[in-house]
């Protein structure tokens, strides 16, 4: 499968913070959820593949190619979502378009005006008079406008209410299933993903914890709730994490551990969500 992005052993070093040998690889046609809390290094890598800061030491190559060479023209086949305002505000939807759309080689105004009316975009209002969703989406239109194979989002869904991000991420599948567009997705927000993202990618104070496919992910790990008298039965089993209260616990495990456990009627067995498998491996 051709990759569409890939980063060797990246290490960059800041003032108070570093990132320490990053590696993934995203394949062409998927969605790779970039998750990790506030701070864990997801805005810095991004920066990092866009050349906005130079790597330390590693590699980074955008389809195929070291972006040490022809940067620009790789550039050209990027499209850019940030969770920032980005475009002329008080400029209308129209003239931002009429703006940006010279620097594209391959600008396409029919795509910029179908993605407009399908998301519901008013061409003649102001950029500060949208709202944060309309933004989001207005911004992805342009992303979708000059043919970009590879799009990158920098938290785009936060602050948006569950039904802009529903609909975002709805948008997102489409744009998979008609095209071949790829998706590298950053968010803090583990929920957004799980219907949507083929990998995740986690990173954690700038180390990438894991780089998983999402299902493989979900079936690796299980939580066992109980009674707190068996508190000491599952403790002795070595779970990855623990959570006690005054009458029960909830012990995370990985899956191939569990087996032991499955005839005692007093413990219940479940699949976590990522959002769980993510906070119990920040807890360990």
């Amino acid at each position: 499968m051709k990759s569409i992005l890939e980063l060797n052993k990246v290490s960059k070093n800041l003032m108070d913070f570093s990132l320490q040998e990053i590696s993934f690889t995203l394949n062409k046609g998927t969605i790779m959820g970039f998750v990790g809390p506030n701070g864990a290094g997801k805005s810095t890598t991004i920066r990092c593949i866009m050349d906005l800061i130079h790597i330390d030491s590693g590699s980074i190559k955008l389809f195929e190619i070291d972006t040490s060479k022809e940067l620009k023209k790789l550039k050209q086949r990027i499209g850019f979502v940030y969770d920032q305002d980005v475009y002329f505000e008080d400029l209308s939807v129209k003239k931002n378009k009429n703006i940006i759309s010279r620097f594209y080689e391959h600008w396409n105004d029919d795509i910029f005006h179908q993605y407009i009316h399908e998301f519901g975009v008013p061409l003649k209002k102001s950029v500060k008079h949208l709202s944060k969703g309309t933004k989001m989406k207005f911004a992805l239109a342009i992303a979708l406008s000059h043919h970009a194979e590879l799009i990158i989002m920098d938290e785009p869904t936060t602050g948006l209410d569950p039904v802009f991000r529903k609909e975002l991420l709805d948008i997102l599948l489409k744009v998979i299933q008609d095209t071949d567009t790829s998706i590298f997705f950053s968010t803090h927000i583990t929920t957004d993903l799980e219907q949507v993202a083929d990998y995740i990618t986690f990173i954690l104070d700038g180390k990438i914890i894991f780089c998983s496919k999402t299902n493989e992910l979900l079936e690796k790990y299980s939580l066992i709730n109980g009674p707190k008298k068996l508190t000491e039965l599952v403790k002795s089993a070595n779970p990855i994490s623990l959570k006690e209260t005054e009458l029960a616990f909830q012990a995370f495990f990985e899956s191939k551990e569990i087996n032991k456990f499955k005839l005692n009627t007093e413990l219940t067995i479940q699949k976590p969500t990522l959002e769980e498998i993510i906070y119990y491996l920040v807890k360990q």
